[in-house]
């Protein structure tokens, strides 16, 4: 079952500098399209600055789409009034990037984890305590920490923190954004392997945010690359690291450390030049031509539509000829 849905999503942010030729706008999502099935993990990867934390905000309605829709479960969440929009709340969740900032540093671990159980009337007073209890344990915690607060513990046990919060009220989605990068490698991996157990146990499906190639390998079955603001390409993790078929995709892969080098050292591509422009003056044509070693007569004047090539889809004149 399809259990959430992206349908044209855009979101512009207005700006008071303008240069020539530009409206003021930075295009953080610019009309991007997906899908995330139930016990299903699909991945959002690309740059820094892409628009991947926009898409989260988007999707837990942190942020207000400036066109396009987010569909759960076939319902329009723009239109979801104040109940339908409390339920939406408990069954989407968000794991956020930095664990040192998305704790309240005057509150204990009990009542971080108590407040959503309190706001969706999901345990008794008196059996509270327990609960937090249980929930702690599924994230490797012990319920002697219960009293404790955000500053006693290192990063990966307050990762663990968050990811209890976000399993206490049982949700459907958990959107993880780049939920590893604040940590160190050493514990990176316990926590990709606890996100890997709990998928498992519970089913739940993930909206999973990040750049790091090995983690979105690893952990995801659908990937989505993004590139000022668009999807460039979109293929189940398999095929993608397998045959990468845009010319920003194979950079990445050849660019990231470790990524099965005997692989992706073959293509032979030339290095990624010049820097990502500002969605403020985003390119004519295909966004990422002015970077692009395989660029040729179009992609300079025509914008490649995403579309379908070898089982996947690929926003690229190289694979869908205009």
């Amino acid at each position: 079952m399809e259990v959430l849905k992206a349908i044209s999503l855009r979101k512009y942010f207005k700006t008071r500098k303008k240069s020539r030729g530009s409206d003021g706008l930075v295009r953080a999502v610019d009309g991007i399209d997906f899908s995330l099935h139930e016990d299903s993990i699909f991945a959002l990867v690309g740059e820094s600055g892409c628009g991947k934390s926009t898409v989260a905000r988007l999707v837990l309605k942190l942020l207000k789409p400036t066109s396009g829709s987010i569909q759960f479960k076939g319902h329009d969440t723009i239109e979801f009034d104040k109940r339908a929009l409390k339920r939406f709340r408990k069954s989407v969740q968000i794991i956020f990037q930095d664990p040192f900032a998305s704790l309240n540093p005057r509150r204990t671990v009990y009542n971080t984890i108590a407040e959503p159980l309190k706001i969706h009337n999901l345990a008794t007073r008196s059996g509270m305590k327990d609960a937090v209890s249980e929930i702690l344990g599924k994230v490797g915690l012990r319920p002697d920490i219960l009293n404790r607060y955000p500053h006693e513990f290192s990063g990966g046990q307050r990762q663990r923190i968050c990811i209890a919060r976000a399993l206490a009220v049982s949700p459907e989605v958990i959107v993880a954004d780049e939920p590893l990068s604040a940590l160190d490698v050493s514990i990176q991996g316990q926590i990709i392997n606890l996100l890997t157990d709990l998928k498992n146990e519970t089913h739940i499906a993930f909206l999973f945010i990040s750049h790091d190639l090995k983690v979105v390998h690893y952990f995801s079955d659908t990937v989505g690359v993004m590139y000022l603001g668009k999807i460039v390409e979109y293929a189940k993790t398999e095929d993608l690291f397998e045959k990468p078929l845009h010319p920003y995709t194979v950079v990445l892969m050849e660019s990231a450390p470790n990524v099965e080098p005997e692989r992706y050292g073959k293509m032979h591509s030339a290095p990624l030049k010049g820097e990502v422009p500002s969605p403020l003056e985003i390119p004519l044509g295909c966004p990422f031509h002015p970077r692009c070693s395989k660029k040729f007569d179009p992609c300079d004047r025509i914008v490649p539509e995403l579309q379908a090539s070898q089982g996947r889809l690929v926003s690229c004149h190289l694979w869908n000829p205009y």
